[in-house]
Formats: C-alpha cells, sequence, structure tokens
C-alpha cells in the first residue's frame, strides 16, 4: 500500500501536510529534525501537534504510525545565520533573509530519503513554497524537482517529492487545512503549532503564539487575516 514520510517541524505549514498525507496515503511515519535551531521549542511542539493528531482525530489515528527525530546538530555548527544563532534578523548581502540556513531543505530531504529507502516508502512530503515565502532558494518546485531526480538516481529509487502547498499563498495553507480537517484542525493549528523565528510562546495570538514580528510571524498573521476575512464573506 502507498506510504509517506513527512517532514514535521510541528509548525503550520508542516502540520497542513501531514494531514494532507493522512488522506491520502495508508500509512504515514513523520520525521523531525534538530540542528540547533534557535525555535528549538518547535520539537516540543511537534510531539503535542502528533499526540492531538492521534486524539482528535480517530479515522487518521490507525494511519499515523513511527515518529523519528534525526541529530543533524552539525548544521547548526556550519551556519551561521539568524535561525542557528542570537543574530537579529535582517537582510544578507545576497538579498536573502539571513534566517537562511544553506542547504537545509536539500540535507532533510537527502536523510529523509535515506530514512525512507530502509522503512520501504517512496513519497517524501515537505512543506516546501514559493508562492508566499521568505525567498529561500531551497524552497523553489524547480529545486524539489532536482533533488528528486539526483536522489532517484543516486540512491536506484523512485522516490516521489510531494509538496502540496508549492502553489499556495498562506491564507490558501489555511483553507486547505479548513477543508481537510474543519474547524478542529484550524484549532489544532492556531493552538499548539509553532512558527515563530524567536521560539516565543509567550504570547497567543488569533492565528497562534509568536512574537508577532519576524518573517514567519508575519507570514502567518497575513495568511490568516486574509483566511478569516474570506471565511467572514463567505458567510454574509
Amino acid at each position: 500500500m502507498p506510504r509517506a514520510l513527512v517532514l514535521f517541524s510541528g509548525g503550520q505549514d508542516s502540520t497542513a501536510c501531514l494531514a494532507w498525507a493522512l488522506t491520502r496515503y495508508s500509512a504515514v511515519e513523520t520525521v523531525g529534525f534538530d540542528y540547533g535551531q534557535r525555535h528549538a521549542v518547535e520539537m516540543e511542539c511537534r510531539q503535542t501537534v502528533l499526540k492531538e493528531f492521534r486524539s482528535q482525530f480517530p479515522d487518521w489515528a490507525p494511519r499515523l504510525g513511527e515518529d523519528h527525530v534525526l541529530d543533524l546538530s552539525l548544521l547548526g555548527q556550519l551556519s551561521d545565520c539568524a535561525l542557528t544563532a542570537e543574530k537579529e534578523i535582517a537582510f544578507a548581502d545576497n538579498g536573502l533573509p539571513n534566517t537562511f540556513v544553506p542547504g537545509r531543505n536539500l540535507i532533510f530531504l537527502t536523510y529523509a530519503a535515506a530514512l525512507a529507502y530502509r522503512r520501504g516508502i517512496d513519497a517524501l512530503v515537505g512543506g516546501m513554497c514559493e508562492t508566499d515565502y521568505s525567498g529561500y532558494p531551497d524552497c523553489r518546485d524547480n529545486t524539489m524537482q532536482a533533488l528528486q531526480l539526483a536522489l532517484n538516481l543516486g540512491m536506484e529509487q523512485h522516490f516521489r517529492i510531494e509538496t502540496p502547498l508549492m502553489w499556495l499563498d498562506k491564507a490558501a495553507t489555511w483553507r486547505l487545512a479548513a477543508e481537510i480537517g474543519g474547524p478542529r484542525l484550524i484549532a489544532l493549528t492556531q493552538e499548539h503549532t509553532h512558527t515563530c523565528y524567536m521560539g516565543d510562546r509567550s504570547v497567543r495570538h488569533d492565528w497562534g503564539y509568536g512574537c508577532g514580528t519576524c518573517p514567519a510571524c508575519e507570514l502567518r498573521a497575513r495568511g490568516y487575516r486574509e483566511f478569516s476575512a474570506g471565511m467572514e464573506a463567505s458567510h454574509d
């Protein structure tokens, strides 16, 4: 039966991807990466989200299998950016925000593919998106296509890299969650997922917890406002 491995950080996007995978695959496993991220609280949140998925969505629970956490601390040691060090978020000389961790998604997917190879899984699901994002080159569709080809050639496999959010803005990501899991999944996303780069869970906004000013919070907040406005207009 078709099986999937979801790159699961515990954030909004990967939570939507997990729900998406659970409606399409007979068995779904998850993998998280501990790479010395400044917002390490996401590692705790991801466990809470998985627990809530199992308790709140009994139809999905039997399909939700093993969770894996891989230690990629070397990536944090190699990176000198605002996601792995105490730096103010700004734009670098190359025009990218200094929250960009060079090679992160390439490394994540390569390790995920190695894990999937051992587990007999051929679908790798990730929340990469180039529609409403911070400009990271390793989130682009052509990067994913090139990496899929490289992984299949290098491992003699037929992996599929699935990116259900690639062409969705953040408002559409909220809508996707609503379509798949209804109000329960929206409430779960608001209360338990973590996106904030600062790792701040001291302030609860209508869209969830976060500092409210980092790029990740701004994207999530703007998407939620647009999603909410659309929901209100549809009820008028």
